[in-house]
């Protein structure tokens, strides 16, 4: 556990030192505030309160396109520059330096996760009788575990490629993916179109945690798809080893 602390920690610092995690930063907080205060003009200029699930919606849609710039370059660039090597003849599981990597990358976004708490703040001090904090407790959990599966697979992403840009672009299709994979059988009925629709990531978002509603069932789907990603990430640098 050391090992993996030392690994997120050294990578979580990279962030602070690297201008991609300042322009993703930027681009996400400058989108969700201008979008923010449109809806806020139009809510004081209708009477009608603001709806927080807005945010957080906008929020997760931007940080499926934002998230490959966060992820692309966790195992790519390292077997670009061949550091990978290193690590690996370092005291080191493969497993560590995953789940360290992932860490790191979950801090950077539970980072940004937390700053627009201040949009919140803002909507609850200005309605009566103010927000709902449970509804709005049960929606940033969902946010959290909804980015920490799509860091997931874009840490197994990154572990297939040398060059950062082809990482970028494949984890982007990736999440994608995981994001519309029962779009094609949303009204169908069907053992195959089940299972589909147990996959799709939007199903497990905005139909119970954007709702206020925490399933167990979603929290045991999200767990599951990062543990499982994070396992096949480590048998992939694993498989470096022996090349």
């Amino acid at each position: 556990m050391r090992n993996v602390l030392s690994i997120a920690k050294r990578e979580f610092n990279m962030y602070f030192a690297s201008p991609v995690a300042y322009a993703v930063a930027f681009a996400l907080l400058l989108v969700m505030g201008l979008f923010f205060y449109a809806d806020f003009v139009n809510a004081a200029a209708f009477g009608s309160p603001p709806d927080p699930n807005r945010s957080l919606s906008l929020f997760t849609t931007l940080m499926l396109f934002l998230l490959p710039a966060i992820t692309m370059r966790l195992l790519a660039e390292e077997q670009r520059t061949g550091t990978i090597e290193l690590l690996l003849t370092a005291p080191v599981r493969e497993w560590e330096l995953v789940t360290g990597k992932w860490l790191a990358a979950l801090g950077f976004v539970t980072l940004l996760i937390a700053l627009t708490g201040v949009y919140a703040f803002i909507l609850s001090r200005f309605t009566v009788p103010g927000l709902d904090l449970g509804t709005l407790a049960a929606a940033y959990l969902g946010v959290f575990l909804l980015s920490g599966a799509l860091l997931a697979v874009g840490v197994f992403v990154s572990s297939l490629f040398s060059n950062q840009i082809a990482a970028f672009f494949g984890i982007m299709a990736a999440q994608l993916l995981f994001w519309v994979i029962s779009y094609p059988v949303q009204n169908d009925t069907g053992p195959v179109a089940a299972v589909l629709k147990h996959l799709d990531f939007t199903n497990h978002f905005y139909t119970n945690f954007l709702t206020g509603v925490v399933d167990l069932t979603d929290i045991i789907y999200f767990g599951s798809v990062i543990v499982f990603f994070l396992f096949i990430a480590a048998r992939v640098v694993e498989s470096r080893r022996w090349r």
